[in-house]
């Protein structure tokens, strides 16, 4: 091909990013309501789950099969908003800084990732909100349950009952979640997908591409954890008399330190990583495949990978 080399338009890179998300939340959300309900467990002084298993047979007997799929809504529309955004910057930062021929530094890598996580996380917060409320209603009472419908009645009820500025309640643990999860995420898949391509055992493909997947999984997953339940605790709880149960992540940290001990800061560990990681390989061969057909069939030239 002569002239400059054609790339995918940035609208098209945003759209493969939130549909890549969607399409791997429609089959991981019962892991991700598990692991909400695993790091609530223990905020009403017992511990309602003896393990991840334990978690999901309860949910199943006492609320019902379907509830495992509660807060689908919100989980995809999180996508739409939180995964189309980063996924979106991170391409389109990724090809901007990237020199012919000349791979990118883990540490650009991870800055990107940092970046592009921080501003997908700020856009997606509200329906990340909307999310942990959604999943952790099933666990209390019946007279304490907000019962939302979906999530544009969560939304809509969140704005009027309790204010606008709440959709983004959680925002700093939320972005600074992000930004480790994307340093970590999209740097270690990429530079597990290089080292596994430069080794000449693997060929790029969909078995390169979740090889990559479960290595960046589990680093994202150790590295994550301590945030996230940060997070999850901050946007599920109540203010009662103008007093919130929390005061920021650290306060969470130390109270979940002295009263459950320092290793339920990886509470959900194995709901989380179980749902991470197929999250992450379906996420990004879904985005790898979409990418490598539009090269393909529309600016017919050779397949480019998308990250």
């Amino acid at each position: 091909m002569s002239g400059e080399t054609a790339t995918v338009p940035n609208a098209v890179k945003f759209a493969f990013g939130g549909t890549a998300g969607m399409g791997a939340t429609l089959v991981v959300q019962p892991l991700d309501l598990v692991k909400n309900r695993m790091q609530l467990s223990g905020t009403t002084g017992k511990k309602e789950y003896r393990s991840s298993m334990h978690a999901l047979t309860s949910i199943i007997k006492n609320e019902g099969f379907f509830a495992i799929y509660n807060g689908l809504s919100a989980g995809l529309l999180r996508q739409a908003t939180y995964t189309t955004t980063r996924l979106g910057t991170y391409s389109f930062l990724m090809e901007k800084f990237t020199e012919k021929d000349k791979p990118l530094s883990f540490a650009m890598k991870a800055g990107l990732g940092m970046a592009a996580g921080g501003i997908g996380s700020f856009v997606g917060t509200p329906a990340e909100l909307a999310l942990i409320r959604m999943t952790g209603d099933g666990r209390l009472p019946q007279e304490q349950r907000r019962n939302y419908k979906g999530v544009v009645n969560a939304l809509t009820r969140i704005t009027k009952e309790e204010g606008v500025l709440t959709l983004w309640r959680g925002c700093t643990p939320t972005v600074i979640r992000a930004m480790v999860v994307n340093a970590a995420q999209l740097a270690t898949y990429s530079q597990a997908k290089q080292a596994l391509l430069e080794s000449g055992k693997v060929q790029d493909g969909v078995f390169c591409h979740f090889l990559a997947s479960m290595i960046s999984g589990l680093a994202t997953t150790i590295a994550s954890m301590p945030v996230d339940i940060a997070k999850t605790r901050i946007q599920s709880m109540k203010v009662i008399d103008g007093k919130p149960e929390y005061k920021n992540a650290f306060d969470v940290w130390g109270k979940v330190i002295k009263n459950e001990g320092v290793f339920a800061l990886w509470k959900g560990f194995t709901p989380y990583y179980m749902r991470l990681g197929p999250h992450t390989v379906l996420t990004f061969i879904i985005l790898e495949q979409m990418n490598a057909a539009y090269y393909k069939y529309v600016l017919k030239q050779e397949v480019t990978s998308a990250l």
